[in-house]
């Protein structure tokens, strides 16, 4: 091990980056080739698997043309495509998974880290490395089930289709292996970074879903927003990595353990600062807190905008029926509603705020994982709808402000305010990974950002909530009654 670590020393003191980070991937690569116990599993499972999905699409295309469905063939087999792309991968993320934490315990990151190599020469060689199996696996996959398709169905992709899948398939790899490559750094053991691999797999499967209701639809140009997404999200895992990367922490790290004694006092930093009173923390978290939330609390805004004016603009694409929207109509439909939701009355306000509470929890735990996109997405849905309404309302003939002022405004004056505070606590808690103080952990900087979050949400947005509940149940009703019911 000696003599590749001086012979990587010797090759990067010319200075050039990419020479390095070349060197480091080459040993890598070099010791993958030379273990069979972990190329046999993958070329084996990766030939198999396309033959499976070969014997599927055929059984699928000929099962569904006895019943006149073929357009459900035609979309079932460019889905499996992408699904053999995706099956090598996570099954090789393991080499990804041991990068750093495999060699801790064969007892070699010492020397390669001892070595006159930079940091980033390191952790991209490092991932350089990692992915030269699972793209080498995936590409290998889909060439087979193509072979298979071209030989017992004679079909042909469509190029650009291809190349989507192609696309799709290299950096979704990349995502998976950045992050496989920034756990295996933060940890200590192989059965560590193993077990929190699921933290990568769930979200990627559950893309892949998503993906495949595209496809079923042949929406397929929204696959490319899906690539742009992933590659943005790819150098942000990339950028974290290189940033949380650290020689010292690497080699003095003997063993994982939680403090539950620190994970505290950083929680507690966060939540109550230096406050010794209820006034002095309320003083605090306008100056300082929202302070450091203006870029989040303006993106939010933002997104919530956009999420509005998009409403309005699909409406004209999906029309509701005009007479849906008829003053006579939606009296009878208030006025019979308002008893079924238990509205004008204490449980109304209950069920109401658990909703609204249990909405927010929802997004702010997926929040955490996707750097705060889910979360976003999530508050931006509800603004979406109501412009959708607002924008049939006004293709109706009907006024979209009196529809507003009637059933949004009243409780929508403290309820949005809510929604943009928690969204923009969220993203920074998503994103707390990204951006670490000197000195400090993730570990410490999430915890940090958690109690922030709980900051913002116990001192403003569960107030705002509980005062909304209030205004959409008692007062919301009496308005869009007197506003919208037939005169």
């Amino acid at each position: 091990m000696s003599i590749v670590a001086d012979s990587i020393g010797r090759r990067s003191r010319g200075g050039a980056w990419l020479p390095g980070a070349l060197s480091v991937a080459r040993r890598e690569i070099r010791d993958q080739l030379r273990d069979w116990r972990i190329l046999g599993p993958i070329i084996l499972l990766t030939l198999f698997f396309p033959l499976l999905m070969n014997f599927t699409a055929r059984s699928a295309v000929n099962f569904v043309e006895n019943y006149g469905a073929d357009v459900i063939g035609d979309r079932l087999i460019p889905f499996l495509l992408m699904v053999v792309g995706f099956f090598p991968i996570s099954i090789s993320l393991v080499i990804a998974l041991e990068s750093f934490a495999g060699e801790r315990e064969r007892m070699s990151l010492e020397p390669l880290l001892a070595t006159p190599l930079s940091d980033s020469q390191l952790y991209f060689g490092k991932i350089i490395a990692s992915l030269f199996a699972p793209l080498g696996a995936a590409y290998l996959g889909i060439a087979v089930y193509l072979l298979g398709l071209l030989l017992r169905l004679d079909w042909r992709p469509d190029p650009l289709l291809l190349v989507q899948v192609l696309l799709l398939t290299t950096v979704q790899s990349i995502v998976m292996v950045t992050g496989a490559v920034v756990i295996s750094s933060q940890t200590t053991s192989v059965r560590a970074a193993n077990l929190l691999a699921s933290f990568i797999i769930v979200p990627v499967s559950q893309l892949i879903i998503g993906e495949s209701l595209i496809m079923f639809w042949a929406r397929y140009h929204i696959l490319w927003w899906i690539v742009a997404a992933l590659a943005l999200v790819a150098m942000v895992m990339g950028r974290m990595g290189l940033h949380l990367f650290n020689r010292e922490e690497l080699l003095g790290r003997d063993f994982d353990q939680f403090d539950f004694r620190w994970a505290w006092n950083c929680f507690r930093a966060g939540l109550i600062g230096k406050a010794s009173s209820l006034g002095e923390w309320y003083r605090q978290l306008f100056s300082d807190t929202l302070k450091q939330a203006r870029g989040a609390i303006l993106i939010m805004a933002a997104a919530l905008l956009t999420a509005y004016l998009v409403g309005m603009r699909t409406a004209s694409q999906f029309t509701l029926p005009g007479d849906l929207f008829d003053p006579s109509r939606i009296d009878v439909a208030l006025s019979s509603e308002l008893a079924t939701f238990g509205l004008m009355s204490g449980h109304g306000w209950l069920w109401v705020i658990w909703n609204n509470l249990r909405a927010l929890i929802l997004a702010s735990v997926l929040g955490a994982f996707s750097f705060g996109v889910v979360a976003v997405v999530l508050l931006m849905t509800p603004v979406g709808i109501v412009g959708y309404f607002a924008g049939n309302f006004a293709l109706a003939g009907q006024n979209p402000g009196q529809f507003l002022l009637a059933l949004v405004a009243p409780h929508g004056v403290l309820e949005i305010p809510a929604a943009i505070l928690a969204g923009a606590a969220i993203l920074q808690l998503g994103l707390a990974g990204l951006s670490l103080p000197h000195g400090s952990s993730l570990g410490a900087s999430w915890l940090d950002a958690l109690g922030r979050w709980a900051r913002i949400m116990i001192g403003l947005v569960v107030p705002l909530l509980a005062l909304a509940a209030a205004l959409e149940v008692f007062i919301t009703p009496r308005v869009a009654l007197a506003l919208l019911g037939a005169r």
